[in-house]
């Protein structure tokens, strides 16, 4: 895989939130569901994910910067990491490139073989030659080390989670790619473009198997609507109701309730039920705000008869200087 830097187009010292933000923009632009006709860009939003899986992890960025692992989170090959050459992003399967070693020729690529035997000496004198024996410690410089065995590759997988069960937290059921079906808990604070890594769920492989990323996209709902960790939501009303008052039957996400509509109420009059809303990663939760609706009957003849004669003259529009 690329630079997971160049992959998300941020600087090397880049913060957390910019890796962040550079992620979700690029997520959104490449989202599959806005390019199901370009699978190029299905390639391209998996890459930066798994760009963004590694720099969003401490311990894995620490790690890649210090070229002790590569852009997929495969330990880095020998001569990485303290007293060795450190590996860089670019290089060829050793972490680094013949450009690293320009300058003893005048520019030209200089073999790397010949430049440690140069250093270290040939035959049994020194770090020993290439294929020697213990005698020689053919295990150092010269010798030909055998790479670590390598954990199974990642794998990724989009999870649609409808409006509802993810502001009620609701377990996913969800098929792996090796046929195991697992209940999966959302965290507080999920949304749009959450990632979640799943240990030892990916592949299989001599070092054990790898992980599955599961990023988490979130239906959008018929009438609710997220705002923060709040819920809003629509409520029509009868005039009758909006005049008289009553106790109402309102959905939320866990379930409907009754709710009071005092007398009086106008349309646009927001009510706020408790603890309806989206849990965050704090520990708390949002509200579900209820936005009152004033819907007038079809057939107005009836109301029309009742208001025959009568008209309101508070000056409704006085506050507007008209």
């Amino acid at each position: 895989m690329a630079d997971p830097y160049s992959t998300l187009g941020v600087q090397r010292g880049a913060n957390e939130k910019d890796i962040k933000s550079a992620y979700r923009k690029l997520a959104k632009e490449l989202h599959p569901d806005r390019n199901q006709d370009n699978p190029k860009a299905s390639e391209r939003f998996a890459e930066v994910t798994r760009a963004y899986d590694l720099l969003s992890d401490k311990d894995k960025r620490a790690k890649f910067d210090r070229g002790e692992i590569d852009a997929d989170g495969n330990p880095a090959m020998p001569f990485g990491g303290a007293g060795g050459f450190r590996p860089r992003p670019g290089g060829g399967s050793q972490g680094y490139s013949a450009r690293d070693f320009q300058g003893f020729g005048a520019g030209e690529e200089t073999d790397i073989s010949d430049l440690f035997e140069g250093l270290f000496g040939r035959g049994s004198g020194g770090f020993g030659a290439r294929g020697e024996g213990p005698g020689g410690m053919g295990g150092g410089f010269g010798g030909r080390r055998q790479a670590p065995p390598q954990r199974g590759s990642n794998t990724s997988y989009r999870l649609k989670v409808p409006f509802v069960d993810a502001a009620a937290l609701k377990p996913q059921r969800i098929t792996l790619s090796t046929g195991n079906t697992i209940d999966l808990k959302l965290p507080a604070g999920v949304e749009d473009g959450t990632q979640m890594r799943l240990k030892g769920k990916g592949n299989p492989g001599p070092a054990g198997a790898g992980d599955a990323l599961v990023t988490v996209v979130v239906e959008p709902h018929a009438f609710y609507t997220r705002d923060g960790d709040d819920v809003r939501l629509d409520l029509p009303i009868t005039l009758d109701e909006a005049v008289r008052g009553a106790k109402v039957k309102v959905p939320t996400v866990e379930g409907p309730v009754m709710l009071t509509i005092v007398p009086g109420s106008n349309s646009g009059k927001v009510l706020r039920l408790k603890g309806r809303g989206f849990s965050n990663k704090n520990g708390g939760r949002g509200d579900q705000l209820v936005r009152l609706e004033i819907q007038l009957p079809e057939d107005l003849s009836s109301l029309t008869e009742r208001l025959d004669g009568w008209s309101d003259g508070t000056g409704v529009r006085n506050r507007l200087g008209v």
